[in-house]
């Protein structure tokens, strides 16, 4: 059964969201401070896979500590499992600083119920794909990115990958193969409304080439599909220069 945790500590909207998950058909474990979630993530609690939920919900104002908190430690210690943000934080600059701290999706309050089914349900959908490339791990060319670790190497020798490169080239790889749009991506990395106008797609891309391709004028794996976005391709596409400009 898919198991979720769920960090909250309004105890009517907690006992309500648990309720309505429950009968979605998942198993949560409530947790009201940071405290009872950095216990319940111990290693000792893991399954054997390895992995101690495979959701997290998590509320960024704690009694204890704030939620940043929670997060920063699953990342640094290397766990991926998908987080959901939920707070009454709406602030574009709190949505930034959860992404760079790791979350993987963000919801205000007040939300809608079937827009957070939603929201978990993709993102199980996203993880479980992920999931199916040997427990994150990306192999191509003369390169071999561990998307859980968040490590990377080029013929074994590492490659120095900033958070949001590898929040990006993730995003790429859960598609196995499909286009993602400059919009779709804005989202997902970096929780930008679609009407923001921002190069930072393309900024972050062609840092990647220069990175992760042989030739980074002419990429094969990070590919532009013309005035769509980009997609990611593990066996070399020829090209004859990838351009990035506001048509990709």
């Amino acid at each position: 059964m898919t198991s979720i945790l769920l960090v909250e500590d309004n105890a009517p909207l907690a006992q309500g969201l648990k309720s309505n998950l429950e009968f979605e058909g998942y198993e949560v474990v409530l947790a009201a401070t940071a405290q009872e979630a950095l216990a319940a993530l111990t290693p000792e609690s893991a399954s054997p896979n390895g992995a101690v939920f495979d959701l997290i919900l998590l509320d960024l104002m704690l009694p204890d500590a704030d939620g940043y908190r929670v997060l920063r430690s699953l990342r640094e210690s290397g766990d991926g499992t998908p987080v959901l943000v939920l707070t009454a934080l709406g602030e574009e600059a709190d949505k930034v600083r959860g992404f760079r701290f790791g979350a993987d999706d963000y919801v205000t309050k007040p939300f809608g119920l079937l827009e957070l089914l939603a929201r978990v349900d993709a993102l199980l959908r996203r993880s479980r794909r992920a999931g199916q490339d040997k427990d994150g791990i990306v192999t191509f060319g003369e390169v071999r990115v561990d998307l859980h670790a968040r490590t990377a190497t080029r013929r074994g020798r590492p490659l120095a990958l900033r958070p949001k490169e590898f929040e990006l080239f993730a995003a790429l790889v859960r598609r196995e193969g499909k286009v993602a749009t400059r919009n779709e991506l804005l989202r997902e990395v970096w929780g930008y409304d679609p009407a923001v106008v921002s190069r930072t797609v393309d900024t972050h891309i062609a840092e990647l080439r220069r990175k992760l391709e042989r030739d980074a004028a002419h990429p094969e794996h990070i590919v532009t599909v013309l005035k769509t976005g980009y997609r990611f391709s593990r066996r070399p596409e020829p090209t004859a220069g990838a351009p990035v400009s506001d048509d990709a």
